[in-house]
């Protein structure tokens, strides 16, 4: 899996978030994007999973083959955790990843995934009732554990404690080392092993 920006740029009415990107990321590597907070770090993210339009330039999706992938597609392909991303709090954990896997199946049973990220005893409680940093678990859970090839991450770290952010590196030796990983972070702990950099001021 490869996602390729070609001369890419982002723009909010006048304003240019990003301008002229070139950067093409490959699958079993890990990209970590860095910048100033307010510099567009997650609106490129949401660019490059399409979430967002972006204004110039353009992306290309391809498989192992170099076959393009259509941008109507992609989406399967592609799992995200992100503070801006809301859960559906009138769901218990159990019910949420249920729901969740009518859109992209997991690689583990629900219940296991529930073990692995410390959430088995509130399996079957409301999301609402969930403290901050139960919620980025149950987050965390539902991007790595979806079978996709594409892994990208928003302040993964956020609302977690020490016992969450070993969680969070776990995870990522274990479920990320053969797929495209992209983190956007400012904080090294989070990022710290990645493969390539990209700094988002460069591109302005």
């Amino acid at each position: 899996m490869q996602i390729t920006l070609n001369n890419t740029g982002k723009r909010f009415n006048l304003e240019w978030i990003f301008r002229h990107v070139d950067v093409a990321f490959s699958s079993g590597k890990s990209y970590a994007i860095v910048g100033a907070n307010g510099s567009g770090k997650s609106t490129l993210l949401q660019v490059i999973a399409g979430a967002l339009m972006h204004s110039e330039g353009n992306i290309v999706y391809t498989d192992d083959n170099q076959k393009p992938i259509e941008n109507d597609v992609i989406f399967e392909q592609i799992s995200i955790a992100a503070p801006y991303l809301e859960l559906i709090e009138e769901m218990t954990a159990t019910e949420f990843l249920t729901f969740h896997q009518t859109f992209k199946t997991f690689i583990k049973p629900i219940p296991e995934i529930l073990k692995e990220i410390g959430l088995a005893e509130a399996a079957n409680k409301q999301i609402r009732y969930f403290s901050s940093g139960m919620k980025q678990r149950l987050k965390l859970g539902q991007a790595f554990f979806s079978n996709t090839s594409i892994l990208l991450l928003d302040e993964p770290t956020t609302n977690l404690d020490g016992v969450g952010i070993q969680l969070y590196l776990r995870l990522i030796k274990d479920y990320a080392e053969k797929r495209l990983l992209i983190i956007c972070s400012n904080d090294e702990a989070e990022y710290g092993f990645c493969d390539e950099k990209i700094v988002v001021e460069k591109y302005k």
